[in-house]
């Protein structure tokens, strides 16, 4: 009896394997079209990603650089517009490298520098085209275009984005800045209670900050501003 279920199994093993070879001879030309469309594309992409998108990237950090020189050192319409000698501009990184991660990173630059030189609604759009998710980078980019929508008289809006800012970064260096920043808006905007919130988040979450050495002061007048 066990001889025969092992044979049984023997033919059924023969058999499944027979249909098998059936079906790619059956199907040898769609098989092996297939894998062979699976190793092109495969190839493809590997060929893109060293000979184009590496080198590229490359070209496109080398084309920052110069312009990140000329950013720390204040002159924001060189970084931005270049030099007229040899740095093109930030501007030029974002259309000539676009989706590089330089470019993504000279978005994030030319909003700055359109901040300082006082186009803030340039500023603002440039900022909100930067796709980045970074626990830090990205809190500082929503809160340096609340900055803009503050000086466009936008307080809402600002105010909005700054106390986003804070939330998101949860940052004993930025948080308290865009924290207090939004408060000293609710105040101005007579939202005395929602600046006493912000104020309190400094003195109770961030204590450790530099902001918090003299948030009682805020604190005061947001009290008494409700009276």
């Amino acid at each position: 009896m066990a001889v025969e279920k092992k044979q049984n199994e023997a033919l059924n093993v023969e058999e499944a394997l027979t249909q098998s070879e059936v079906f790619f001879l059956k199907n040898k030309k769609t098989i092996i079209g297939a894998v062979v469309a699976v190793i092109l594309i495969v190839a493809g992409v590997v060929m893109y990603k060293n000979l184009y998108v590496e080198p590229r990237e490359e070209k496109a950090q080398a084309a920052l650089f110069k312009g990140q020189e000329y950013f720390e050192a204040d002159l924001y319409e060189y970084a931005l517009n270049g030099d007229s000698i040899s740095y093109k501009g930030f501007k030029y990184v974002i259309d000539e490298f676009s989706g590089t991660a330089a470019a993504n990173l000279a978005q994030a630059y030319s909003g700055i520098c359109l901040y300082h030189l006082g186009k803030y609604e340039e500023a603002a759009k440039a900022l909100d085209q930067f796709d980045g998710d970074d626990q830090l980078v990205a809190p500082a980019i929503q809160g340096a275009m609340g900055n803009c929508y503050a000086e466009l008289g936008q307080l809402d809006k600002a105010a909005s984005l700054l106390m986003k800012a804070a939330k998101a970064a949860d940052s004993n260096s930025i948080s308290p800045i865009f924290l207090m920043q939004a408060g000293k808006i609710y105040m101005k905007q007579g939202k005395f209670d929602d600046a006493l919130s912000a104020y309190t988040t400094i003195k109770e979450k961030y204590f450790r900050s530099y902001q918090a050495m003299d948030i009682d002061k805020y604190i005061e007048q947001a009290k008494l501003s409700k009276k």
